[in-house]
């Protein structure tokens, strides 16, 4: 008989819930959480993830703790160094008695980390080559349903009632505060204020900076908008190179961290974005977005909720080939793609928040 909650609610006190990377992913991850709290309202619920997202959790509400594993750090050491930093890890894991644990990520050592906590209740996709980790496995979806849905598949499985869909990151008085002093020191309060977000894990997934900096000026000229350029690490080259592109000079934002990148995010009227992290982040911010998609499918990793917008070159046979380095070497879905209809989306989008004008 397939394992439900309701055989279970009573004997789960401490929950983990696995997703290693990227920051998108974590992010589109969250809707679990908030749907296991509900579920387990006196449980404790942990979330395992690796630096470059575990500052994105630090708020959420519904979570008693967040483990960070030093992925870099161990992977640097070798022979007994190396075995014994993962020990550790695993000895740590045990040693949290955890009843039930998510593995959403199902690579090869997010499944050493839920066999290892040894918990009554290990819930994994069915991947070939990982299931020994697993006592209870599901036939994997991500090839047909976008990330969101993938995730709480693991929930759905086992009867898990789910009350929301929408990924959700908090921001402190500090980060809120952080983002209103720039809006005033940037003289951007009281403007129509478009983000552009040129980076992208994949070159495959970057659109041309000419194209960005082609487009800053359009928006500026059509809509007497300010542009604000987003940039993360090793990333702020490419946005000064749109900047002196650009014949109206736009503003690059602020080295950030990550909540102070949110809360940027979260009073832009519009970002314009490659398939990323701060794709992702803009969306959980309430933020509408134009996302330029290639490689990726975006009925699978586009922007979740309502207001959004996909701009893509239609008519390519290999649109979503979801390759990180492009078969043929011209990348025509992102070097093809003209502004035009990037703009006509933004244009769009702004028109329903009657901000066009």
């Amino acid at each position: 008989m397939p394992l439900q909650y309701d055989q279970i609610r009573q004997q789960v006190n401490r929950i983990l819930v696995i997703k290693l990377r990227a920051i998108g992913d974590v992010i589109l991850a969250t809707p679990v959480i908030e749907n296991l709290r509900r579920a387990f309202p006196d449980a404790q619920i942990d979330f395992l993830t690796e630096p470059p997202a575990a500052p994105l959790l630090k708020h959420h509400p519904d979570l008693d703790d967040v483990l960070v594993f030093e992925r870099n750090y161990v992977d640097s050491k070798s022979g007994l160094a190396w075995l014994r930093e993962n020990l550790a890890f695993f000895r740590e894991l045990y040693r949290r008695k955890y009843d039930l644990v998510f593995d959403l990520f199902g690579n090869p050592r997010s499944a050493q980390f839920a066999w290892a906590t040894r918990a009554r209740y290990r819930i994994g996709y069915a991947f070939r080559g990982r299931q020994y980790a697993y006592n209870y496995r599901i036939p994997p979806r991500g090839d047909r349903v976008h990330e969101v849905q993938f995730n709480l598949d693991a929930l759905q499985a086992l009867g898990i009632p789910v009350h929301t869909r929408d990924p959700r990151i908090e921001l402190s008085d500090i980060e809120e505060a952080f983002a209103e002093r720039y809006w005033q020191e940037s003289g951007l309060t009281g403007s129509l204020v478009i983000g552009m977000n040129s980076s992208g894990g994949w070159y495959t997934k970057r659109w041309p900076l000419h194209r960005f900096a082609e487009l800053g000026d359009r928006l500026t000229e059509q809509l007497s908008c300010r542009i604000l350029l987003l940039w993360g690490p090793g990333e702020l080259q490419d946005v000064q190179e749109i900047a002196r592109s650009m014949k109206h000079q736009p503003i690059i934002a602020p080295q950030t961290d990550l909540l102070q990148l949110a809360a940027i995010l979260k009073r832009l009227h519009l970002l314009i974005s490659n398939d990323s992290g701060p794709m992702h982040l803009a969306a959980a911010m309430g933020t509408p977005v134009v996302a330029i998609f290639g490689p990726t499918r975006p009925d699978l990793q586009g922007p979740w909720g309502q207001g959004h917008r996909v701009a893509r070159l239609e008519g390519l046979s290999c649109l979503g080939c979801n390759q990180t380095t492009c078969p043929i070497q011209t990348l025509d879905c992102m070097n093809r793609l003209e502004v035009d209809p990037v703009l006509q989306n933004a244009v769009e989008v702004l028109e329903l928040q009657g901000l066009n004008s």
